[in-house]
């Protein structure tokens, strides 16, 4: 067959790829810091403006999640995934109120993770290590998340011009981490702001272009489009379960937990507090906070581009070629080379291309920052700040080869099912963090059983429900995350009014003793 993509879109990828390659390297030279020094190549010093934090933040979290996941979630199952509109617009109120408060405090006491808050608040090394663990474990399928996003645009890009078109992908994503690997060691947090000014800057100019050449390239837009999913849906068997216009009623539940839940998670997640504790100060990351909602107006556009797709025949052809359950993810990808003139299609791609590469370099460089501030310098406390970096730099670096060996090994679908058990397992320590942000006076030691049972019971609720996040409770389906979460909170907060009467017990019969 011919290629789908033509030479024009090819040239603007590679010329703009070079281009992102050098604004990597070139970080390094931004800012002048010593990057010797884990602040300075994990955080860029804290020496980051509001737009800057805006800028680098949003490619933090607008991931291959929002213009992959959402939509390829959207094209599957129908309005269920739109839960991810308000679920961004719920998440940017809990940074607002947690994050400049853990600035300052990160600020004060030279915090690099959260983990670093959480021992010190609870002066408890292994709670810390707990909260640094699972941060770890959450980020590589969340990595892996972003690598499949990377294979769809190369598998649209190469269809047609190669045979073995996973052999191909799978060297280029080679290549690809090798470079992102040497320009995150040499310039650290520096080099992911400059990248991710490009990457937005492609993205929200992506988005826009699609928006006003659909109606004129699709016949009928979205009114097309609309018609022929809930078609196709009602042909299904069984028929899409959520619905393509209105969520069925049994999945109101299931739409209102996953919302809620994800909100509370997000900026758990390592990465989101590795872009907020960036911030020059706490009242401009306030105020880059308080503009993030302009993401969720590109996430709600992409969210409808996943059932837009539908009414477009020539991507619906292309994406024919391909086994049912990999056609969501590719739904994107075709959608801007079929909808996008040359040229601004291949610029379009890039920005997913790149949109999965920056926020894989900041989710690594703050595994590798739990890694030595919380697990391997409370083992040897006599590592140096420079031995710190050093460490760092290559434990980034190793994070993400093996998330991209998780990938070749393991099936698209699964990388999906354990990102969103991240999202599971991340919820448990919302106690520790976000609590602790309010009051010191929580049990550290509840708060290590409620994160034991949280975690375990996510996992096994998980399994049970076959690999989905909704578990079933008296026959409505609920986001385990809530589940998990509310049975840990419980754990935490009577362990916790336990744990201070015994103390008041003991202290009220030393006075007694005294007198």
């Amino acid at each position: 067959m011919r290629p789908v993509v033509s030479v024009i879109d090819w040239g603007v990828f590679i010329a703009a790829f070079i281009f992102f390659i050098f604004l990597g390297f070139y970080g390094s030279r931004w800012r002048r810091g010593d990057l010797n020094q884990l602040h300075e190549w994990a955080l860029a010093g804290r020496r980051l403006g509001t737009f800057l934090v805006w800028f680098l933040v949003g490619a933090d979290l607008y991931t291959a999640y929002t213009f992959i996941a959402v939509p390829s979630g959207m094209f599957a199952t129908g309005a269920l995934y739109f839960f991810a509109v308000p679920y961004v617009a719920t998440t940017f109120i809990v940074a607002a109120v947690t994050m400049p408060v853990l600035w300052r405090w990160s600020r004060q006491r030279g915090y690099v993770t959260a983990a670093d808050f959480v021992q010190d608040r609870f002066n408890s090394k292994l709670l810390a290590g707990f909260v640094a663990i699972t941060g770890i474990i959450a980020e590589f399928p969340y990595i892996a998340l972003q690598i499949i996003g990377l294979q769809a645009v190369l598998t649209i890009m190469l269809l047609g011009i190669v045979k073995s078109i996973k052999l191909v992908s799978d060297l280029a994503l080679t290549i690809a981490f090798i470079i992102l690997a040497a320009f995150t060691y040499t310039s650290g947090l520096r080099g992911a702001t400059l990248t991710a000014v490009l990457k937005d800057a492609i993205i929200f100019l992506s988005i826009i272009a699609i928006l006003v050449a659909a109606p004129i390239v699709i016949p009928g837009a979205f009114s097309t489009a609309f018609k022929e999913a809930a078609l196709i849906a009602s042909g299904k068997d069984p028929p899409l379960a959520s619905g393509v216009y209105f969520l069925k009623t049994p999945f109101i539940a299931a739409y209102t937990t996953l919302w809620v839940g994800s909100a509370l998670a997000l900026y758990l997640y390592p990465h989101a507090v590795n872009g907020a504790l960036s911030a020059e100060s706490d009242r401009k990351l306030a105020i880059s906070t308080a503009l993030l909602p302009i993401y969720g107006i590109g996430l709600a556009l992409l969210a409808i581009y996943g059932i837009l797709v539908y009414g477009d025949s020539a991507a619906m052809n292309i994406l024919k070629l391909f086994p049912p359950s990999s056609r969501g993810v590719l739904a994107i990808p075709t959608l801007a080379i079929t909808v996008l003139p040359p040229g601004l299609a291949g610029l379009a791609l890039l920005g997913i291309f790149i949109g999965g590469l920056v926020p894989a370099a900041i989710m690594a460089m703050s595994q590798a920052n739990l890694l030595v501030r919380n697990i391997i310098k409370p083992l040897y406390p006599r590592v140096t700040p420079q031995g710190e970096t050093r460490i760092a730099k290559w434990a980034s670096a190793i994070f993400k080869f093996l998330a991209l060996g998780f990938v070749f090994i393991v099936p698209a679908t699964y990388a999906i099912w354990l990102q969103l058990l991240g999202g599971i397992i991340i919820a448990q320590t919302l106690p520790a963090v976000f609590l602790g942000l309010l009051t010191d006076k929580l049990d550290k030691y509840s708060l290590m059983v409620g994160w034991a049972v949280g975690f375990g019971l996510g996992v096994y609720l998980f399994i049970a429900a076959h690999e989905s996040p909704l578990y079933p409770i008296l026959g409505y389906p609920i986001y385990i995350a809530v589940i998990a979460l509310a049975v840990n909170l419980l754990i935490v907060l009577v362990g916790s009014g336990i744990a201070m009467a015994v103390r008041g017990s003991k202290a009220e019969v030393r006075v007694k003793g005294a007198q």
